[in-house]
């Protein structure tokens, strides 16, 4: 099913018993992120606050917290269900004509579908813009303050577009947005960013950059915001295709972009490339606040929204978190584009508790002497995968999702003098271990079984395994034995 708003899927949430909504009154300072914290480490539903002093809007947190609800958004009963549809997209090659469409996609009209479900539709009037405020005034908008030492409320979970000027292409990205003013935003874009790239553009030219941020959408076009989508791919039509069909665009009232027609709240301006200001500190998703530093201004110029606009806003911090459990949503998802690049990739596990970024753990079908290497440097050449400062490789029938198992593996296989691979390179901008900003060590731990083709100058000793019959009979037994099949969790005779 696809979800054509915000409001259609908090719908759906509320009858299936996965929204519950506040209506005494709690504040946007500290409060709803409080609340928010301890329903998001519960494992607990959406929640809408309907009563946020200070402001008109209700404003709903904690949208994609669990698997359940990010498999609903992007219309699957599964996180892999998802991730299935991904890898059948990954696999199309591109057709010659109707004949070779067919052929390539198996014949299906429904999987043919795909193909046109891509592309955005242009409307010409839109939800979005029903209400267009009479002037800026970011503090009738209930922006979130979510930690102490906040340097002010942010805008923290927008759909940000901005568009390279040489290209002409649009890219959307959650970057978050710190208020300074009633009509100033830090435009905090991370400089490895797409955004921080054509800020770049535009400044060379010495231009202002036009800047939408979108607060509220529906789950796929969020989801897409934080998604790493192969360069080349738009964001939002990447979106078409987990929605099933295309994201309706209309254009903004005062600057040259297109933004979600479907969407709650549009904050239209442009970025100055002189104009720069202190942003943070900010409690982020390393558990600590990033440090303040400068970063460009966006100056907001229109505001528009539907008649009866829902806010949407995270919590950042240390996991568990809505954004970690996002983060481990696009690792599932985007497994098959990395199986596509890297044929002998198995299973990949980037750890919640290594927040995603820090800690990498793959499995591999090991084929020649300085195998596990070659992998480990493709994957710090793609995307996001750079930042990963550990990353160890283990072999295919090590279960990569077992921690126990894969600590095994590295304190019983990899030697700390031949099988380490340290490297420089760039770091996320907010890891705070690497004395330099953006530039950091990283090290891979290659912890496959070595032989003869590796170097390893002594026979690798026999894993101790059970006999197969001894293991038959053993089962048999158990299930025979009331007591035993009720400890081991097996069905009773």
């Amino acid at each position: 099913m696809a979800f054509r708003s915000l409001g259609e899927f908090l719908e759906r949430l509320e009858s299936g018993g996965d929204l519950v909504r506040i209506r005494g009154p709690v504040s946007r300072d500290l409060e709803i992120a409080e609340v928010t914290q301890r329903v998001v480490r519960a494992d607990g539903p959406a929640l809408l606050f309907e009563n946020v002093p200070g402001t008109a809007l209700p404003v709903v947190t904690n949208l994609l917290g669990s698997p359940r609800r990010i498999a609903l958004g992007l219309g699957s009963e599964t996180v892999d269900g998802v991730a299935e549809r991904v890898d059948r997209l990954a696999h199309l090659r591109p057709p010659a004509g109707l004949v070779g469409a067919l052929r390539d996609l198996g014949g299906t009209l429904e999987t043919l579908s795909v193909l046109r479900s891509l592309a955005p539709k242009r409307v010409a009037s839109a939800p979005c813009q029903e209400v267009e405020e009479d002037r800026v005034d970011l503090d009738r908008l209930p922006i979130l303050r979510c930690w102490p030492h906040d340097g002010g409320r942010t805008v923290t979970f927008p759909i940000v577009i901005t568009k390279d000027p040489e290209s002409g292409e649009a890219h959307a990205g959650i970057y978050r947005l710190q208020q300074y003013g009633p009509d100033r935003l830090g435009f905090h874009a991370q400089t490895h960013r797409v955004g921080a790239n054509n800020y770049r553009k535009w400044a060379a030219r010495g231009e202002p950059m036009p800047v939408a941020a979108v607060i509220g959408a529906e789950p796929a076009t969020v989801f897409s915001g934080l998604a790493p989508v192969p360069e080349g791919l738009s964001n939002l039509v990447f979106a078409g295709f987990l929605r099933g069909e295309p994201v309706p665009l209309v254009p903004a009232r005062s600057i040259d972009l297109e933004v979600p027609a479907e969407a709650e709240i549009v904050l239209e301006g442009t970025v100055d490339p002189t104009e720069r200001a202190v942003e943070g500190p900010f409690g982020d998703h390393t558990g600590y606040y990033s440090a303040p530093e400068p970063f460009p201004v966006m100056r907001v110029t229109r505001v528009t929204r539907r008649r009866s606009a829902v806010y949407l806003g995270t919590v950042t911090g240390k996991p568990p978190t809505e954004d970690a459990v996002l983060g481990k949503a696009v690792e599932r998802i985007f497994l098959p584009v990395l199986r596509l690049l890297l044929p002998e990739l198995v299973d990949l596990n980037l750890p919640m508790e290594g927040l995603f970024i820090n800690v990498g753990i793959v499995a591999i079908r090991k084929a020649y002497p300085g195998h596990p290497r070659k992998v480990m440097h493709a994957l710090w050449g793609l995307g996001q995968m750079m930042f990963v400062r550990y990353l160890v490789v283990v072999d295919a029938d090590v279960p990569v999702h077992d921690l126990g198992e894969v600590l095994y593996r590295v304190g019983l296989q990899a030697d700390p003098a031949r099988d380490l691979e340290l490297v420089e390179g760039p770091v996320d901008q907010l890891s705070i271990s690497n004395p330099l900003p953006n530039l950091g060590g990283k090290i891979g731990i290659d912890a496959t079984r070595k032989g003869p083709d590796d170097g390893f100058p002594r026979p690798w000793p026999e894993e101790i395994r059970s006999d197969p019959a001894a293991s038959a009979a053993a089962e048999k037994l158990v299930r025979s034995e009331p007591a035993l099949a009720r400890l081991l969790g097996r069905p009773g005779p």
